[in-house]
């Protein structure tokens, strides 16, 4: 039974479009369970693997859902983001599809996986000090305006939420192939793109699973406002190497969506997060970034009763440095 959603700023009827946009462009990522992984959780887990998408990571869809929209001369012009790594390449790489020169701004002290990823799809990188005085969107902003550019942000956007929220749509799809329905999903959250667009997919076709947000320690601003219904800001000095959820509060759009859909919002520490990035690895074969590993995290952590019914888990990027997964997997 369809859920009403026309007074959010984003609807189910957006991501059907996007679905369709991305039909034979995106990967359609798998579904994934494990036996051992299942045993230590307590309960049944299917993953949605993103790394396995076109950049490591779910923000192709997002980005691939603008930049397609956009109209010749628009893209002629050229796009902007400002990101730490995954919507960078999202952007490079939906451009570069698209005919659109791009140019990010990025952190300086992001992985150099991320910043080689978006440089290696043909993309401008303009860097600057994450813990400066200038906040990026106002780089990116002045830039914008400097270069006649369009901006293509990474999560409030209508456009954007919908392109992530087809990954939900996936999962509906082919669970049901299954035979199979969520009783609970639990999202990366950084901003809250993802979990917006997965929220209004599933709940439009399961409304009873609950939906579950997962943050760092410190940067669980998300789960502090779904609880307090105001948005929160990150906790001031907090500090995660989970680079791709350090958005400092949620998005005034995906805040609206996900305060209607979300059930709470959980929270992982960086030793959780290293346990499940080389869990993955050993069990399902995957490299996880820190951040895509939070909701493995969660689950094996304990974070919920997961113990009846099925759990999906969203793993959203896979964009790691070899050495420090390397590292982690030794010392597990």
């Amino acid at each position: 039974m369809a859920m009403p959603v026309t007074d959010l700023p984003l609807a189910y009827d957006d991501i059907v479009a996007a679905a369709e946009v991305l039909r034979g462009v995106a990967v359609r990522t798998p579904l994934l369970e494990n036996r051992a992984l299942n045993e230590r959780a307590g309960g049944r887990l299917v993953f949605k693997p993103e790394p396995l998408q076109i950049t490591g990571s779910f923000k192709f869809r997002g980005a691939y859902n603008h930049i397609s929209r956009l109209d010749a001369k628009t893209r002629k012009a050229g796009v902007i983001a400002y990101s730490s790594g995954n919507h960078a390449q999202g952007v490079a790489a939906a451009a570069h599809y698209c005919g659109a020169p791009a140019l990010i701004v990025m952190p300086d002290d992001a992985p150099m996986v991320k910043k080689d990823g978006a440089a290696a799809w043909g993309a401008e990188i303009i860097t600057y000090d994450r813990y400066g005085a200038e906040p990026r969107e106002t780089i990116a902003h002045g830039i914008c305006r400097e270069r006649g550019l369009t901006m293509i942000r990474p999560y409030d956007d209508r456009l954007v939420m919908a392109g992530q929220g087809t990954t939900g749509l996936e999962i509906i799809l082919q669970l049901a192939e299954m035979k199979l329905a969520p009783n609970r999903v639990l999202v990366p959250c950084g901003g809250g793109g993802l979990t917006a667009g997965v929220a209004t997919a599933v709940k439009n076709h399961a409304p009873d699973a609950a939906i579950y947000t997962v943050e760092p320690v410190g940067f669980d601003d998300t789960a502090l406002s779904l609880a307090s219904g105001n948005r929160q800001t990150a906790e001031p000095g907090a500090t995660s190497f989970c680079d791709a959820l350090l958005a400092p509060e949620p998005g005034a759009l995906t805040y609206q969506v996900n305060a209607k859909f979300c059930s709470g919002g959980l929270s992982v520490s960086d030793d959780e997060v290293s346990l499940a990035m080389a869990a993955a690895f050993s069990h399902l074969k995957l490299t996880l970034e820190p951040g895509g590993a939070v909701g493995l995290a969660a689950a094996l952590a304990g974070k919920l009763d997961l113990q009846h019914g099925i759990t999906v888990i969203v793993l959203s990027g896979g964009n790691v440095d070899p050495a420090l997964l390397a590292d982690i997997i030794q010392k597990a």
